[in-house]
C-alpha cells in the first residue's frame, strides 16, 4: 500500500478522513441493500452478552413450561447434570451460573485463589497462561506478571479504575502473561495497541515456553488457563492427531504434572459438539451458553467431578450440611445463581446438542458456504491474505485477514481490542452504517455464527439474510483496504 512509510501513519491518516470513509459507507449501504425493518436487526453473530441472539421456539417452550409449574430449582441443576455426564462420563459433573464470568469466577474462587481463613498472612498464588486474544476476561481475576503487563486491561471494558474489570483482582492472586513462540504482538489501530496475531505460533515451542514459566513460578503455582477455542486465529492451528489443539493438550500436560487444575475458557464454544474436556486434560471448562449454544443467558461449567464439587459447594447448590445429594441454598458465590428460568432453557439447549447435533451444526456449514461465496467477489480488493475457517466448537466461521500483511508489506487495516471499545473501529462502524450488527472484528480476525437475525424459530438459516450480512462485512474490509490503498496522495 503505497504512500506509509509507518503504520503510525496508517492510521492517522484513516482517522483524518473518517468523514469521508463513512460517507462511502452510506455508498457501501446502498449496494449491500439492507431493506429497512431488517437494519439493526441482522448481524454477523449473537455470540455478544451485550447484543445476543435469539431463542428456539422449543427452548422459549422450556421455559415457559417451567415457569407454569412448581418445580424445585434443584431439578432443573440435576438434570443438566445428567445431560453432561450423559455425554462425558460419571467422572464429570457440571454446575450452571448466571454467566460465563461467573463460572470463571467461582472455579477461580474454588479451585485457584488461596485461604483467607485462618492465623497469619496467606501465600500467593500464580496463574499461568499464554498471552492470547480476549485476555481480558480469562486473566482479569488477578495483578498481572511481568509488570510490562500491569495495564493491560486498562482500555477494555464499560468502566475505568477500580469499578472497572481491574477491580475483579482476587486477593494474592498473580496473573503470569506468557507471550507464544511464532506469534506476533504489533501496535495496530487508531486507538493503537498492541494486537495479538496468532497465525505464526509455534505450538511446540510455545509449550516449552509454558512448561518453563511453570517451572520458574512452580513455588506459587495455583492453574494453568486459556482459551479452548481451535481456530488459527486464536492460535490453535496446529493439532495432534485427536484433533485436539497441541497448545492446549501441552497445558494440560504441565498441570497434570505439576497438580494445579487447567482451566479452560471456551466462551464461544459448544458443549458436546466442540472441544472435549477429556482430551484436552482440563479440569474445568467453561461456557458462555448463549452465545453459540442457543441457551438463555446464563453460563456452564463443565469438568472432572473433584474439581466440579468444590465449585457446586461455592454456588451453594452441592449439600446440605445434614447430608443431601443436592440443594438450592446458600454459598459464597450463591449471587451468581442462574435462576429456573435461565437453567431450564439451559437443560432444553443441552438435549438437543446432546440428541440433535445437525441442528447446529446444518446452520454452520450453511454459513461457511455463503462466506467463501461472498469473499470470491471481493478477492481482488483483499488479495490472497484471507483464511476462512469453519469451526463447529466455536458455531461459526471465523475470517482472518492477518496474512495481507505478510512479507512486511502494508495490508487491510487492523484495528484494536481498545478501538472497538473506543468507538473507532471503523469496520464495524461502517457495517453498523450499512443496518449490519457488527461483531468483533479486532486484531484482523473475524467471527461470524448463525443467530443474530439470521435464524428461523426452529435454528433454521435463513439464508437471504445471512448473505445480506456476509456481504456487509466483506464490502466495510474492502472499502478500508481501498482506502489504505489510496495513501496520503
Amino acid at each position: 500500500m503505497p504512500g506509509f512509510e509507518y503504520r503510525l501513519d496508517l492510521y492517522e491518516f484513516l482517522n483524518a478522513n473518517r468523514n469521508k470513509i463513512l460517507a462511502d459507507g452510506e455508498k457501501v449501504a446502498a449496494d449491500v441493500g439492507v431493506p429497512d425493518e431488517l437494519k439493526g436487526c441482522i448481524g454477523l453473530s449473537g455470540a455478544n452478552s451485550s447484543y445476543p441472539g435469539t431463542l428456539r421456539r422449543d427452548v422459549l417452550d422450556a421455559i415457559e413450561e417451567a415457569a407454569t409449574n412448581v418445580r424445585p430449582v434443584q431439578y432443573y441443576g440435576d438434570q443438566i447434570r445428567r445431560v453432561v455426564k450423559s455425554v462425558y462420563g460419571d467422572d464429570y459433573d457440571a454446575v450452571p451460573t448466571s454467566t460465563c464470568e461467573g463460572a470463571l469466577l467461582t472455579t477461580y474462587e474454588s479451585l485457584v485463589s488461596p485461604p483467607t481463613m485462618g492465623r497469619g498472612d496467606t501465600y500467593r498464588v500464580r496463574m499461568i497462561s499464554p498471552y492470547e486474544r480476549h485476555i481480558e476476561h480469562h486473566l482479569s481475576y488477578g495483578r498481572p506478571f511481568p509488570p510490562r503487563y500491569k495495564d493491560v486491561f486498562a482500555d477494555r471494558g464499560a468502566t475505568a479504575g477500580e469499578l472497572g474489570i481491574t477491580g475483579r483482582r482476587l486477593e494474592n492472586v498473580d496473573i503470569v502473561v506468557v507471550p507464544l513462540e511464532g506469534a506476533s504482538y504489533d501496535v495496530h489501530g487508531i486507538k493503537a495497541y498492541s494486537c495479538p496475531l496468532l497465525l505464526g505460533v509455534d505450538a511446540d515451542a510455545s509449550v516449552k515456553k509454558l512448561r518453563r514459566a511453570a517451572e520458574i513460578h512452580s513455588e506459587f503455582l495455583g492453574a494453568m488457563v486459556s482459551l479452548a477455542y481451535d481456530t488459527p486465529g486464536y492460535g490453535y492451528e496446529a493439532k495432534d492427531a485427536d484433533g485436539v489443539p497441541v497448545l492446549q493438550r501441552g497445558l494440560g500436560d504441565i498441570a497434570a504434572e505439576l497438580g494445579v487444575p487447567y482451566v479452560a475458557d471456551n466462551a464461544i464454544g459448544i458443549p458436546f459438539i466442540g472441544a472435549d474436556p477429556r482430551k484436552l486434560g482440563a479440569d474445568v471448562m467453561v461456557y458462555s451458553m448463549d452465545k453459540v449454544a442457543w441457551a438463555p443467558t446464563s453460563g456452564l461449567a463443565i469438568g472432572r467431578a473433584d474439581s466440579i464439587v468444590q465449585m457446586r459447594r461455592a454456588m451453594g447448590v452441592h449439600s446440605q450440611r445434614y447430608g443431601t445429594t443436592a440443594v438450592h441454598g446458600k454459598g459464597m458465590t450463591v449471587s451468581l445463581d442462574p435462576g429456573r428460568e435461565a437453567m431450564s432453557g439451559q437443560l432444553a439447549a443441552l438435549r438437543i446438542l446432546r440428541d440433535e447435533p445437525e441442528r447446529v451444526t446444518r446452520p454452520v456449514d450453511e454459513t461457511y458456504e455463503i462466506i467463501v461465496d461472498e469473499y470470491a467477489r471481493v478477492k481482488n480488493s483483499l488479495g490472497e491474505g484471507v483464511r476462512i475457517t469453519k469451526s463447529h466448537n466455536f458455531g461459526g466461521v471465523e475470517v482472518n485477514y492477518e496474512d495481507t500483511w505478510a512479507n512486511g508489506s502494508f495490508g487491510v487495516p487492523i484495528f484494536s481490542h481498545e478501538d472497538r471499545i473506543a468507538g473507532s473501529n471503523l469496520i464495524d462502524i461502517v457495517m453498523a452504517g450499512a443496518g449490519i450488527v457488527p461483531s468483533g472484528t479486532d486484531d484482523a480476525n473475524i467471527f461470524i455464527n448463525p443467530g443474530l437475525g439470521t435464524v428461523d424459530e426452529s435454528g433454521a438459516l435463513i439464508e437471504e439474510r445471512m448473505c445480506l450480512a456476509v456481504r456487509g462485512m466483506f464490502s466495510a474490509v474492502a472499502l478500508l483496504a481501498e482506502w489504505a490503498d489510496k495513501g496520503p496522495g
